[in-house]
C-alpha cells in the first residue's frame, strides 16, 4: 500500500485516562505498531491521541483509533493481535466492520475466561453455527475453526438443546487403521483425539469432563465408528475432515439424526491422502447453497497473532517476489492458498 505524501494532523479525544491506557497497551505498544504499520507519528497529549504524517496514513489510523474506542467502551480488550488486524481492516477499506467484533461471549472456561470471536470471520462463522444444521468450517490452522465448533458444542449442551457432544475426524490419514498400535480402543485412538479433549476440558473442567464422558453424554471416536449409527438430539464435530474420502463423508453426513446439528472442520491446504479425492472439498462443492447448510471459509486473517508475525510473513513474501523476479517469471499475486482453492474446485 502506497500512502500519499501530503502532510496532515488529527488528534481523538478518547475522554478518560483509563480508555488511554487501554487503546495504548503497556509500554505504549499498541500505539507504536499503529505508527509504524501506517507511516505516522503518533503521540499522546493528556486524554488525546495525535497522529501526523501523510494524509492516507493519518485517515487510517483515525478510523482505526475511532474504533478501537468504541470496542474498548464496549468492554473489550486489546492486545497486539488485535491491532494488527483491525488495521489491516482498515487497508481494505472494512474499518466499519471492526464495530462486529464488539460482545457476544460464546463460552466460559471452567476458569472463568471468557471466549469471544477475536475476527469478523470467526463472528460469521459461529453466526452460521447458530443458524444452520450443518456447518463446513474451512480454513488454515490457527483460525479457531475446531475450538469455536466445540465451544458452541458445550453451550448447545448446557443449554440442554442437545443431549450429547459426539466429536469425531479420521484416525489417521485415509486408513483408519488402529491395528497396529498397542491397547485397547481408547488407548489407540487418544492421540488422534486429543486437541478435541484438551478443549472439552478446558471448557469443562477435569472433573465435569470426566463424570460426562462416563455417562456417555460426550463421545469421541473415530470416524470409521459412526458407520450404521444415527445419530439424534446431538451436536456433532467432525475435525481434519480434508483427510477424509468422498465415501466417508457421505457415509458421516447421512447419520445426523432429528434434533441434530453437524459442524464439518477441516484445512483444504493440508490433504493428505495419497491422490484421493477429499470428500471436505468435494462436498463443499456441491452442498454451498443448499439450504440449511452453510460454508465458511476462514483465512490467514482470521488467524489472530503476535503482531511480529506479521511482520514474518511480509518478509517470506517480499523475499519470495524477489526470487521470481530473479528466474525472470511473474508474480502470482494470489498466494498460494488461492492456487490450492482454485485447483480443487472450490
Amino acid at each position: 500500500m502506497t500512502l500519499s505524501k501530503s502532510k496532515t494532523s488529527e488528534k481523538i479525544d478518547v475522554k478518560s485516562l483509563d480508555k488511554l491506557t487501554k487503546i495504548l497497551g503497556a509500554y505504549d505498544e499498541n500505539l507504536n505498531f499503529l505508527s509504524r504499520e501506517l507511516g505516522v507519528v503518533a503521540y499522546v497529549d493528556g486524554v488525546k491521541i495525535k497522529l501526523e504524517g501523510s494524509e492516507e496514513g493519518v485517515q487510517l489510523g483515525m478510523k482505526v483509533l475511532s474504533a478501537l474506542l468504541k470496542l474498548v467502551e464496549s468492554g473489550e480488550e486489546i492486545d497486539g493481535g488485535r491491532m494488527a488486524y483491525c488495521i489491516e481492516l482498515a487497508k481494505e477499506g472494512r474499518a466499519d466492520e471492526i464495530a462486529l467484533l464488539t460482545g457476544g461471549v460464546i463460552a466460559v472456561t471452567s476458569r472463568g475466561k471468557q471466549i469471544k470471536c477475536k475476527t469478523v470471520g470467526q463472528k460469521n462463522y459461529v453466526e452460521a453455527i447458530k443458524k444452520n444444521t450443518v456447518i463446513f468450517g474451512v480454513g488454515p490452522a490457527g483460525t479457531g475453526k475446531t475450538y469455536l465448533a466445540v465451544c458452541m458444542a458445550v453451550a448447545a449442551f448446557k443449554n440442554k438443546q442437545v443431549e450429547k457432544i459426539i466429536l469425531t475426524r479420521p484416525a489417521v490419514e485415509a486408513g483408519e487403521k488402529l491395528g497396529f498400535l498397542p491397547g485397547d480402543l481408547q488407548t489407540k485412538v487418544d492421540p488422534y483425539l486429543r486437541p478435541l479433549y484438551d478443549a472439552l476440558q478446558e471448557l469443562l473442567g477435569l472433573e465435569t469432563y470426566g463424570k460426562l464422558m462416563e455417562r456417555g453424554a460426550i463421545e469421541v471416536a473415530p470416524l470409521a465408528y459412526m458407520r450404521g449409527r444415527t445419530l439424534s438430539n446431538a451436536f456433532i464435530i467432525l475435525d481434519e475432515a480434508q483427510n477424509t474420502t468422498k465415501e466417508q463423508m457421505k457415509m458421516f453426513l447421512t447419520r445426523m439424526g432429528e434434533g441434530s446439528k453437524t459442524v464439518v472442520t477441516g484445512d483444504v491446504t493440508q490433504i493428505d491422502l495419497d491422490g484421493k479425492a477429499s470428500g471436505l472439498v468435494h462436498a463443499t462443492k456441491i452442498l454451498n447453497g443448499v439450504e440449511g447448510i452453510a460454508v465458511c471459509k476462514l483465512t490467514a486473517k482470521d488467524v489472530v497473532r503476535h503482531p511480529l508475525v506479521m511482520r514474518i510473513i511480509r518478509a517470506y513474501e517480499k523475499d519470495g517476489e524477489e526470487a521470481e523476479k530473479r528466474k525472470g517469471k511473474p508474480t502470482d499475486k494470489r498466494g498460494e492458498t488461492d492456487r490450492v482453492t482454485d485447483a480443487e474446485g472450490e
